[in-house]
């Protein structure tokens, strides 16, 4: 690998660093602790880890379209990418800083549709950057139903206004 692609990973690998960082501004708390759960919902400590691959899986991906075809013929694309990057760095506010499931739950159905758009606008490219979103829908479409679950279980106490 050559300086250029190494600094093009590195760029795309902070991308998805900066879209992380919302999750750790934003923290579930004692607020999210509080608050009835279903009984499949993946253990706490699974989470970190899993969002550490998914997002070096998601940089990766990034990284393969740039490296293919830069970023003025890979533009449509990478917008996309860009978008479900900020959708993603968007839920932890909405969640856990604004304390809206409700919302959280809609924008996560945005961010579903834009990483499904991003493997559509990747497919074409370079089927591996595409496959690389695969675990990363998987897990989105997971957290949707356990967003959708944890609101629909606490909806009466989340009408109370505090």
């Amino acid at each position: 690998m050559d300086l250029t692609a190494f600094l093009g990973l590195l760029g795309f690998a902070s991308l998805c660093l900066l879209a992380a960082s919302s999750g750790a501004i934003f923290r579930p708390g004692d607020w999210y602790a509080g608050l009835a759960k279903p009984r499949w919902r993946p253990p706490n400590w699974l989470f970190g880890p899993v969002w550490m691959v998914l997002y070096c899986m998601i940089a990766v991906s990034g990284w393969l379209i740039w490296r293919k075809v830069g970023f003025v013929a890979g533009a449509v694309p990478l917008g996309i990418y860009l978008f479900q990057l900020v959708l993603n760095a968007m839920w932890s506010a909405i969640c856990f800083g604004m304390r809206r499931l409700d919302l959280a739950l809609f924008q996560m159905m945005a961010l579903w549709l834009s990483i499904a758009a991003t493997i559509a606008a990747f497919y074409p490219i370079d089927r591996m950057a595409a496959y690389l979103l695969l675990p990363y829908i998987a897990w989105v479409s997971v957290a949707m139903l356990l967003n959708y679950s944890i609101w629909r279980l606490n909806r009466a106490s989340l009408a109370v206004p505090h």
